[in-house]
């Protein structure tokens, strides 16, 4: 199987990145990590052994970003306007430096946005916020408004919010959304919601998921046993779901 290790200085960040690629051909998925996770967790969590046969026989190819999420959502010491700008410029970093590599590397013309946990709020973020990019979008385990309280994780911007934090919180600018074009994109995606029936944030995928049916925006949604928030499931869930 294909292992290829990449870095450079990002220009959107002012910092070097680091990401890894697993395949050689096949859709292309771009692999967000959990909270703080590195480059290279999805392959240390085994997911990338349990989508081997896919990889190899070249269905997909996996692009394994970095995270950033100590200075952004996670740097409490910073404020809460600073920590969403800086995710920000993240996603600048993703839209456009890693997605054009990812098409000079291979012309598939899908894309899937994938994450697990903290992951899976950046995957669906972005996909969202640009659909006509995406053709299909597999979040597993996530939480899609980082300004709620539930349980002991708490509001990640201390109730702080403006446009940014809005635009950047799929249950909020969903509801909303009115341009067609965009609509349309949205409904042409292949969308997998997976979340633990214990999980904390089950509450916040079925809201996603009305959201999404209210829009007549096709998509699948899964309930798991138990809490399903761990390497365990995710390895499970990939070779079903991607």
């Amino acid at each position: 199987m294909n292992r290829e290790y990449h870095h450079w200085f990002s220009p959107n960040l002012g910092r070097n990145m680091e990401f890894l690629v697993f395949g050689h051909a096949g859709a292309k998925v771009l692999v967000f990590p959990t909270r703080d996770g590195r480059f290279y967790e999805y392959e240390n969590l085994r997911i990338v052994d349990s989508l081997k046969h896919k990889i190899k026989a070249g269905h997909i190819q996996l692009f394994c970003v970095d995270s950033i999420d100590h200075e952004t959502f996670y740097c409490f010491w910073n404020t809460p306007a600073d920590r969403i700008n800086r995710h920000i410029q993240f996603e600048n970093y993703i839209l456009k430096e890693i997605i054009p590599f990812m098409d000079a590397m291979n012309p598939h013309p899908c894309i899937i946005s994938h994450g697990c946990s903290l992951g899976a709020y950046h995957a669906a973020n972005i996909a969202f916020r640009h659909p006509q990019l995406f053709k299909k979008l597999v979040a597993f385990s996530g939480r899609f408004d980082l300004t709620m309280q539930v349980e002991n994780f708490k509001n990640l911007l201390d109730g702080h919010y403006d446009l940014d934090v809005y635009f950047h919180t799929p249950t909020h600018f969903l509801p909303n959304l009115v341009c067609e074009q965009q609509l349309k994109a949205l409904r042409e995606m292949h969308i997998i919601l997976v979340i633990g029936k214990q999980d904390p944030f089950l509450d916040n995928n079925r809201h996603l998921s009305h959201i999404l049916a209210e829009k007549g925006i096709m998509h699948e949604f899964h309930e798991w046993d138990g809490r399903a928030h761990q390497g365990y499931y995710w390895r499970r869930m990939a070779p079903l779901y991607i």
